[in-house]
């Protein structure tokens, strides 16, 4: 058997098959402003280490994949979702026989998990985009507006039936994306167009990134605003920014100017590392333009500008923010731009490095999925300032919400002071502070450096040695030795931290994807790690 269905009913989850044992559930019942969103909270006695596997949801039926795991252990996992988002739970059960079949079955085995950094997001030579959409607000009979696509490029044709139902799901929540803040909107005259970015998780947790650039068409009298959305696996905004920033100058001319334009851009392959590629692109009365796109040459800070977290935020609030999530905890981020929204967000994300967030992540939260701050489920969400009175109301657990526009915390567990190693967060501070009072650092790739390296080295030091507990088989499989990992660590408080970290489901895929190779999965990473024990070695020495 390749799968096991589950039943939704209006309270309970019914398994047509006796897959589980020693097991509890408690299910939440759908959001109510959005019913294809659920959450599902999963407890067990036999958990010892999380695997996150795809889910296929049809109608009120989830079909869940099994895969083996260690040893006679297969995990499932439960992924109730729609195309808005994705609340996690997990359990375990034991039984080979499941196992074998969905490995026996290549279509059904997952082509990416949450957590894992895909290679198409950092690899050269794919698609710089899938499609490129506008939306614009379309006049409903009540006198709302509602966020349409009114233009899509590509329009793929013979599309199977797969590939299709696919395209339409997608299709449908990029409106909601666009326009996060509502259908309270009328013609402007002026609008100041604002540039940012949303994510949309499949159920294989693989992702896509929406960049936007909002701004009012050319013409005169009162308008409506419209978006450019362009669809991407590539993790990579400045470069997109620079893309929309031509699309808009193509924009004032004639939507006839974009087409070229993108064609050119999608016959391109997207450059390596340091790489530039020239897109040649003709304008009506200014002739052929050559466009430079270049990656940075870091390729793992490309999808960040810490300095957008900086802006908002201290360096004494911002470990706050890392130590929660870094211990996967509930993070909720308040402003009223989505821009700042959108890049604060991705810039905490990116403080883990080299590990990934791997649950629901949405940093732009449309209104009708304001209910999402009530899921039990690990978050990191961002929300409109409007909506402040209205997120407070919510029967929420433990969460941290934190006030961009001011630059504090609104509400916290208490003990984000505790979390980190008081010794590291020290340095962490210094690091950062230093960085604040620098005025020679002025490019963005400078900050981002700065900034990361702070973070980099504190888990460099906390589970830098994660390699030498690595037991290898003959057959070339890995098992890591989590005790004496543990037992490893010298310090005390280090130590005190690291227990609590190597349960987070963030290590543990990054475990996993080390226990398959003994060529280390994050070259920077692995480089930092070597250079710590070399400056320590040369420290003894001299």
């Amino acid at each position: 058997m390749g799968q096991s269905r589950v039943w939704v009913s209006d309270s309970t989850l019914i398994f047509s098959k006796s897959l589980i044992k020693a097991i509890s559930l408690s299910f939440l019942c759908p959001v109510p402003a959005c019913p294809q969103l659920f959450t599902v909270r999963v407890q067990t006695t036999l958990c010892t280490r999380s695997r996150f596997l795809p889910a296929t949801l049809t109608g009120s039926s989830v079909a869940l994949h099994l895969l083996s795991c260690h040893q006679d252990t297969s995990w499932l996992f439960i992924s109730l979702c729609s195309v808005f988002g994705v609340v996690w739970g997990f359990f375990a059960t034991e039984g080979k026989e499941e196992a074998s079949a969905a490995e026996n079955n290549p279509s059904r085995m997952p082509q990416g998990k949450p957590g894992e950094r895909n290679s198409v997001l950092y690899s050269a030579g794919q698609f710089f985009f899938e499609y490129l959409v506008v939306v614009s607000l379309k006049k409903m009979s009540d006198g709302r507006y509602e966020p349409k696509i009114t233009y899509q490029f590509p329009k793929r044709e013979n599309l199977l039936k797969g590939q299709k139902e696919e395209e339409e799901r997608l299709l449908q929540a990029i409106p909601l994306f666009c326009f996060p803040d509502g259908n309270n909107w009328a013609p402007v005259t002026e609008f100041t167009s604002e540039t940012f970015s949303f994510v949309l998780t499949n159920v294989d947790g693989s992702r896509k990134i929406g960049y936007c650039r909002r701004l009012l068409p050319s013409g005169r009298g009162v308008r409506l605003p419209e978006v450019f959305c362009i669809i991407s696996c590539l993790g990579c905004f400045g470069l997109f920014s620079k893309i929309l920033d031509e699309v808009e100058k193509r924009r004032q001319i004639s939507m006839a100017v974009i087409y070229p334009f993108m064609q050119g851009l999608r016959e391109s392959p997207f450059p390596a590392p340091g790489k530039t590629v020239t897109i040649k692109s003709f304008i009506p009365e200014s002739g052929t333009e050559l466009i430079e796109l270049t990656r940075p040459v870091d390729a793992h800070l490309e999808h960040v500008e810490f300095q957008a977290l900086l802006q908002q935020l201290s360096p004494h609030l911002i470990l706050h923010i890392f130590a929660s999530a870094v211990l996967e905890r509930r993070l909720i981020f308040l402003a009223e731009e989505l821009s700042v929204l959108s890049q604060c967000i991705h810039a905490v994300a990116a403080l883990l490095y080299p590990f990934t967030w791997a649950h629901t992540y949405i940093p732009v939260v449309p209104e009708c999925l304001l209910d999402t701050v009530c899921c039990p489920t690990p978050f990191m969400v961002g929300i409109q300032m409007r909506h402040l009175e209205r997120v407070l109301d919510q029967p929420m657990e433990e969460a941290l919400i934190v006030d961009l526009c001011e630059g504090k915390i609104l509400r916290a567990v208490g003990d984000e002071e505790e979390i980190l190693p008081v010794k590291l967060q020290n340095e962490m501070l210094t690091s950062l502070n230093r960085h604040n009072n620098n005025n020679n650092v002025h490019t963005s790739e400078q900050v981002n450096t700065l900034v990361s390296e702070a973070f980099v080295q504190f888990f460099v030091r906390m589970v830098g040695h994660y390699a030498s507990h690595i037991k290898w088989s003959k057959n070339g499989s890995g098992i890591f030795q989590e005790r004496a990992f543990c037992k490893a660590i010298t310090s005390k408080t280090n130590r005190k931290f690291v227990k609590k970290f190597v349960k987070t489901n963030m290590f543990s895929l990054f475990i996993e994807e080390a226990e398959k190779s003994r060529i280390p999965q994050e070259a920077y990473f692995q480089q930092k790690i070597t250079e710590y024990h070399e400056q320590k070695k040369h420290r003894r020495d001299s």
